[in-house]
């Protein structure tokens, strides 16, 4: 009895339509708007593509003392704004033309670009692979991740150590903005508050990566021989749970912590003191 679902006959075809699937004629099954999510991520990741690139070749009001935008620290070039204090290392002379948060960016965006959260968010809200759960991919074949480009996927691991490293750069700068814009010490701003949530967000961030939680307790067969590692281990993975709304929120934090420097280094307000 012919039930609807027998294997496709449909010659060439490939994919979800390939001899060897049940033939259904529908792309899918489900009646809620499934489209809503990956349309929302991708309208997400694509307003903070466009605003990252704007401010990264901007090189311009990315610093108004004390406080030093994220997308440019540490300051790596020589024609870097001389910040008193901050994380001038002009490891690149006077050759480098360019803004210099091109030279730093490419470390937390490469580990951003490779995590796992974010590939699932971008695989699905951009190329449609597929676009939402039970819902049939376009494209005529999958390899995952086993070719060429993705399969640099794979780098994730070691852009951690190096997020972990910018992190520790970003937690110096949030110390630097106890001072005043004359860098006397003892003082708190509105500034102040705007980066202590955005630091606290990126490492939160950080840690609940997948390679972190690996790193700490992954390869022990037994955790009663390692009880510290264990206990770590179980701290991650508490903070891996919420790995995607951290995700989102450490994004939506270093934005607004670089658009709060910009207004302050462009005249738009000054910064609110609280004491």
């Amino acid at each position: 009895m012919a039930t609807g679902t027998e294997p496709s006959s449909q010659a060439g075809a490939t994919g979800v339509h390939a001899s060897s699937r049940a033939a259904i004629p529908a792309r899918h099954l489900r009646t809620d708007r499934w489209w809503l999510a990956p349309a929302g991520t991708a309208a997400g990741l694509l307003a903070f593509i466009v605003y990252s690139t704007w401010r990264a070749f901007a090189n311009a009001d990315y610093y108004a003392a004390p406080y030093v935008s994220p997308f440019y620290s540490p300051c790596l070039a020589e024609n870097c704004h001389t910040m008193r204090g901050g994380p001038n290392w002009e490891i690149f002379g006077s050759w480098w033309g360019l803004s210099p948060a091109l030279l730093i960016l490419i470390f937390p965006l490469g580990f951003r670009l490779t995590c796992y959260y974010y590939r699932k968010a971008y695989y699905r809200g951009f190329w449609a692979s597929p676009p939402a759960c039970a819902v049939a991919e376009p494209h005529k074949k999958y390899t995952g991740e086993t070719r060429f480009p993705l399969i640099l996927q794979n780098i994730h691991r070691y852009f951690f150590y190096f997020a972990i490293l910018v992190a520790g750069v970003l937690t110096y700068d949030t110390a630097l903005t106890f001072r005043d814009e004359n860098y006397a010490w003892g003082h708190m701003g509105l500034g102040t508050l705007v980066f202590l949530v955005n630091i606290v967000l990126i490492w939160a961030y950080t840690l609940s990566c997948h390679s972190c939680r690996h790193i700490v307790g992954g390869r022990l067969r037994h955790f009663s021989k390692h009880p510290v590692r264990y206990r770590l281990w179980g701290w991650v993975g508490k903070l891996n749970e919420r790995h995607m709304l951290l995700a989102w929120a450490s994004l939506i934090s270093v934005a607004v912590a670089d658009f709060y420097v910009f207004l302050l280094a462009s005249g738009a307000f000054e910064d609110p003191r609280f004491f």
